[in-house]
């Protein structure tokens, strides 16, 4: 059975590994170059893509390892003949989900360690900013493409195929319901999940001239919003200003309003409108930051890899349960 696997599996397989293996050529020879650096935009492409790279994996592992996996068989019939000699349903799916779900860990522990080791001086310069010039590797973006994370998408999305295949029989129809499922996991985790798998910190501290990093606003309403810096290599979830009484502050008060430049004035001085909203310090206004600081990097990546396995056990349990089912 475990020939026959490798048989039905080797293409896919190899396919992608030899794609690994140019990705891994191309940042070995490029990543030396970046080692005491501080300025990285010329490799701004390429750190991207790297990212792309790493999210567009376990689709791909989903699709087109996980769903044909399963579906390809039961279309074709040739289950039925597998299973009218000695191996029985449970040892065929057995051996199908473990070949492919090792394949799959490997494939993603492989590019996600090339990938950390090329970012890696990178990473570092970002846990030193305090601006929004760079994403730290606890960035929501960042995070899924670093550290082990990328382990726990690529069983989940290979479960998952499997799971849709086994529950739709089409294989077309498999692919673009396992995409699409696979795709609003990644993007509701991050969003609902990952922030509170710890709880955030929050700090509040007071609102200078020095300290204003963003603001904005439009012609209409005037400045809606300011952010201060946050702390380095943090994960900032909220940056909101509070009234004296401890408040959010929404809309911001009118005596500010004065600070936004009128229009066709031209822009402002550099440094006049923070200065001229600092006087919300002065006025017993101040900011509060909820963030996630970036020494929680690593207990994120095992708790929210524990999740994703998590989801796997559970739809491979659901595999089993639906193998009952299949004549």
């Amino acid at each position: 059975m475990t020939w026959l696997t490798w048989r039905q599996f080797r293409l896919p397989a190899l396919s992608v590994f030899s794609g690994l293996i140019a990705i891994a050529v191309v940042l070995a020879i490029t990543g030396p170059e970046l080692v005491g650096r501080t300025d990285f935009s010329d490799q701004d492409v390429l750190f991207q893509g790297t990212i792309l790279v790493l999210y567009l994996l376990p689709a791909v592992i989903g699709v087109f390892w996980g769903v044909p996996m399963i579906t390809r068989e039961l279309e074709s019939g040739t289950h039925s003949l597998v299973w009218n000699q000695t191996v029985t349903r449970k040892r065929w799916l057995t051996t199908k989900l473990g070949f492919g779900l090792l394949a799959a860990m490997a494939a993603a522990a492989v590019l996600s360690v090339a990938v950390s080791w090329w970012a890696s001086p990178i990473d570092a310069l970002s846990a030193l900013q305090t601006d929004r010039g760079m994403q730290a590797r606890i960035a929501p973006v960042v995070f899924g493409a670093r550290g082990i994370v990328p382990i726990g998408y690529a069983a989940f999305a290979l479960a998952l195929g499997v799971a849709v295949g086994m529950l739709l029989k089409r294989t077309v129809a498999a692919m673009a319901v396992t995409l699409a499922t696979l795709a609003a996991v990644l993007l509701l985790v991050p969003a609902f999940v990952r922030p509170y798998l710890l709880p955030p910190q929050t700090q509040v501290v007071a609102i200078t001239g020095q300290n204003i990093t963003n603001i904005s606003g439009d012609d209409t309403h005037g400045i809606l919003e300011i952010g201060v810096r946050k702390q380095a290599g943090a994960w900032e979830l909220a940056n909101e200003t509070l009234d004296p009484a401890g408040n959010v502050a929404d809309p911001l008060p009118s005596f500010i309003q004065n600070c936004a430049p009128r229009p066709g004035a031209g822009p402002p001085e550099r440094g006049s409108m923070e200065a001229c909203l600092a006087q919300l310090g002065t006025h017993g206004y101040q900011q509060r930051l909820t963030f996630q600081p970036g020494s929680r990097f690593w207990p994120l990546q095992w708790l929210e890899l524990a999740l994703y396995l998590a989801m796997t056990a559970l739809l491979t349990w659901f595999c089993f349960r639906r193998l009952r089912h299949l004549s």
